[in-house]
């Protein structure tokens, strides 16, 4: 049977003297609805609910997306009611695009978080990112995090990457020629392969636990781990962490949104939280629910857990929040850059990420893809265009675009229109580990005066990558297709990214950050933050494993309840 003991990062187990009192005192409080409540089930949030309820808790998970399976994901992007998530507008899926000034967010709100719509891939970052940004020095994560990294790894089922599809090769094909083929990869992915010798589809039990999970099949290389697995060859959380969670007792509310948490008694929370929530997809029906709670878990995302904090110190629930909140918000400094290569070259084939190169030590670039028919996100591709400013690009853009269909006007056409762009495209996901980031502030719109929100500010990150445009542009020719940028770079100076971190990192006080090391909120007792938002530095790679590994260490610490029932009862006998 699975099962990991609970020991402390530094491989000493637990003792009475290094808990908190805090964490002594909570223990004797007898009436709550829940020992934790998870705000979000991505994740953060599902392994803390595994590991919370592994050690003997009771634990609530609040999220606010809905609950998918095989059966009712969409069966392309362009069902964008069931794709796109904005509940108010009645569209009620899992992906979410959220506009900044200076950044357009992509996101997953679903039960199992963004694991839903994610492309798999699990890398662990250079060494070298623990020696900047606010964690810098805060323990040594060089001898920490390893394990941490064995423990998510194992839960998520990480592998190489066995299927590599035509963007794969065209991917190597183009390196080579570049010069940097030797830096060529096969990702490291949750996903289930299965038996070589066996037919992609088969069904296999359990194949990762011991026969304690859930039933498996193997991977078809359709390249739907973006909108949702339907073969159920995806290691989403709702198949590992989440799964033990709700098997060891974790209730699970889902489209619910938690609107405030108060501290009971003392200011600082010592006595525990009331946490409310309501309706997250009814537009009438508020459905309002209350629970108290001994201890919080924000793990809502970084964007979401950003802006239900500025709200909670907003309105007073939650006043010493540090200032540090919506502070170096990075976002992996990302462009998505692509080579539309014309006729049916099945780029589509294979999973959402499956090969990677290194342009040099700080630019990284993945070959990615969406599956035949979910074309949805071509309707944000344009032509290439080259420059770094929005003045100068939309001039460049114009006469690209002018010369183009003068030119070759089919070729053109068919760049412009989305239909057809999964299955003829590479898309080039580009990160570096370079320095940079925004903040996020919690104010009144000039164009909304009579509400607060959240909004970008500080220097722009940069849409412009040269060498990845470069590299796009020597793919294009060698493949006789046609390069292209996202039209908000091109025409806003906005650059997307799925990798927002940071906001509420780590730090050695509330005037460095909002968590200390151990993800304990600063300013208060028996709360603790484990999201993206945690994140202190540009990983330069996808987040997602590094966010479960720092989950885990930050669940490695709190000791087992029946630990702390016995220190509490010790006391009593010595004196009876």
């Amino acid at each position: 049977m699975y099962c990991q003991n609970g020991i402390g990062s530094d491989g000493e187990s637990f003792t009475k003297e290094r808990r908190s009192g805090a964490e002594r005192t909570m223990s004797k409080q007898q009436d709550y609805d829940f020992d934790y409540l998870v705000v979000g089930s991505g994740f953060g949030g599902s392994v803390s609910a595994h590991r919370l309820t592994q050690k003997g808790y009771s634990v609530a998970v609040v999220e606010s997306g809905k609950r998918w399976n095989a059966d009712n994901l969409p069966a392309s992007n362009w069902r964008f009611w069931r794709w796109l998530w904005r509940p108010l507008l009645g569209l009620k899926g899992f992906f979410n695009i959220r506009w900044f000034r200076h950044v357009l967010i992509l996101q997953g709100n679903a039960v199992g978080g963004g694991s839903v719509t994610y492309a798999n891939t699990l890398l662990v970052p250079k060494e070298t990112v623990w020696d900047d940004g606010s964690w810098a020095g805060l323990t040594n994560w060089k001898q920490v995090m390893p394990r941490h990294y064995d423990s998510a790894r194992a839960m998520l089922g990480v592998t190489e990457n066995r299927i590599l599809g035509p963007a794969d090769h065209a991917l190597k094909e183009i390196a080579d020629d570049w010069g940097c083929g030797d830096t060529f990869y096969r990702t490291q992915v949750g996903v289930f392969f299965g038996n070589e010798e066996d037919e992609p589809g088969t069904r296999y039990n359990d194949p990762y636990f011991g026969g304690d999970g859930p039933a498996r099949n193997s991977c078809i290389a359709c390249g739907g781990c973006m909108v949702g697995c339907r073969h159920n060859a995806k290691n989403s959380l709702d198949k590992n962490y989440l799964y033990f969670a709700e098997k060891q007792g974790a209730k699970v509310f889902a489209e619910s949104k938690v609107v405030d948490v108060r501290p009971l008694g003392d200011a600082q929370g010592s006595q525990g939280y009331e946490v409310t929530a309501i309706s997250s997809t009814s537009l009438f029906r508020k459905n309002v629910r209350r629970w108290r709670v001994r201890s919080v878990v924000f793990a809502a995302s970084s964007l979401g857990t950003q802006d239900l904090l500025f709200k909670l110190r907003d309105k007073g629930s939650l006043p010493n929040i540090s200032s540090q909140l919506g502070r170096r918000v990075r976002t992996n400094a990302e462009s998505l850059i692509g080579v539309r290569v014309p006729g049916n070259p099945e780029m589509d084939k294979g999973i959402a990420i499956g090969s990677g190169v290194y342009l040099d030590e700080h630019t990284h670039i993945e070959a990615t893809r969406y599956p035949k028919g979910s074309d949805a996100m071509g309707m944000l591709v344009t032509a290439m265009t080259r420059g770094d400013t929005s003045a100068t690009r939309i001039a460049v853009w114009i006469k690209t675009v002018l010369k183009l269909l003068l030119t070759r006007p089919l070729q053109g056409i068919r760049m412009l229109i989305p239909f057809g762009m999964a299955s003829q495209t590479i898309i080039f996901l580009c990160m570096q580990t370079l320095e940079g980031h925004i903040d996020m502030r919690y104010r009144r719109p000039w164009y909304w005066p009579f509400s607060k929100k959240m909004l970008s500010h500080g220097e722009r990150i940069p849409t412009y990558i040269p060498q990845a445009s470069d590299f796009a542009q020597r793919a294009a020719e060698k493949l006789g297709g046609m390069a292209g940028s996202l039209l908000t770079e091109v025409l806003f100076n906005i650059p997307a990214t799925a990798h927002c971190m940071g906001g509420a990192a780590m730090g050695r006080s509330a005037d460095e950050g909002v968590i200390d090391y151990r993800n304990r909120v600063f300013g208060y007792q028996n709360m603790y933050i484990c999201d993206g938002s945690m994140l202190g530095a540009n990983l330069g790679v996808n987040p997602s494993l590094t966010i479960t590994a720092l989950t885990e260490h930050a669940m490695s610490h709190i000791p087992a309840k029946q630990e702390l029932a016995d220190e509490n009862a010790a006391p009593n006998s010595v004196a009876a």
